[in-house]
């Protein structure tokens, strides 16, 4: 697959790039550039971004890095079943337990939310760091109402994270998820209140709480220059001609009136005298 010449493969973490030392310098360099392609578009383009980790993947399928890139290019196209074998496959190599929250959510992605909440249960758990027990929390709610048991995945979110004021990376999206719960259950001024605070610490636009808080409020955006208004029954605003353009409309009606009545008396007058010759 083709790679941009901009990209060299110095854009990776310094801690990836050290794995890939293992490998002979030129192989090192093509590997890196692919999972550079990765993670650039992994968000926007989700196919290509499986794409080049495939490519990476076949080039050092030995490395953790690249299985663990292989597995969110995998799960970002919800491929969950070869995004799992990846995380075990990273998680063996290196005996960390930080891929725990997204293999979990890999299962409620195959459709076992018994499995993800057995997960959000283990030993492992407790040796993720803040942020990696939040997303816990939140896989633990999800498998919930997979499971249909809403009342349990709003008391699962309810925690000292969700009560804190402090703002964190995680912050916004913990706090759509209870306003997403709540308004499921039915308690619509609770999910608005907690909507407003996901928009206040949604700093870099990880959700869409401003469109949901809008969406309670009754506010609709309508984009002005859509230009296909009138073909979707729109009204349309026809413009009103220039001043100058009346203003010559008019002069031209009142020659045309002028010369009319000129014709018309100069008639009059001819047939006077056509008139007097014959007396």
């Amino acid at each position: 697959m083709p790679i941009p010449e901009d990209v060299t493969g110095d854009e990776l973490d310094k801690d990836v790039k050290q794995e890939l030392q293992s490998l002979p310098k030129t192989l090192a360099e093509d590997v890196a550039r692919n999972l550079v392609m990765v993670a650039r578009l992994i968000d926007e383009d989700p196919e290509g971004a499986y794409g080049y980790s495939r490519v990476a993947l076949r080039l050092a399928s030995r490395v953790a890095a690249v299985r663990e890139a292989a597995g969110f290019a995998a799960y970002a196209n919800q491929k969950f079943s070869e995004a799992l074998a990846e995380f075990r496959a990273a998680r063996r190599m290196t005996g960390t337990v930080d891929l725990w929250p997204v293999m979990a959510d890999c299962e409620r992605g195959l459709g076992r939310p018994e499995k993800a909440l057995d997960m959000a249960g283990a030993a492992e758990v407790h040796r993720l760091d803040k942020a990696g027990q939040v997303e816990m929390r939140l896989v633990a709610a999800g498998a919930r109402r997979d499971m249909g048991q809403l009342d349990a995945a709003i008391v699962t979110l309810q925690s000292p994270e969700l009560a804190s004021s402090a703002v964190h990376p995680w912050t916004a999206r913990l706090r759509y998820a209870y306003a997403d719960a709540l308004l499921e259950a039915g308690r619509e001024s609770e999910a608005r209140e907690w909507f407003a605070k996901a928009v206040e610490s949604d700093r870099d636009g990880s959700t869409d709480a401003s469109d949901r808080l809008a969406e309670l409020d009754g506010v609709e955006f309508v984009d002005a220059l859509d230009e296909d208004a009138a073909d979707e029954g729109e009204p349309v605003i026809e413009t009103a001609p220039e001043a100058g353009e009346d203003a010559d409309a008019e002069a031209d009606e009142a020659g045309a009136e002028t010369e009319e009545r000129q014709e018309e008396t100069g008639r009059k007058a001819s047939e006077s005298v056509e008139d007097g010759d014959e007396v």
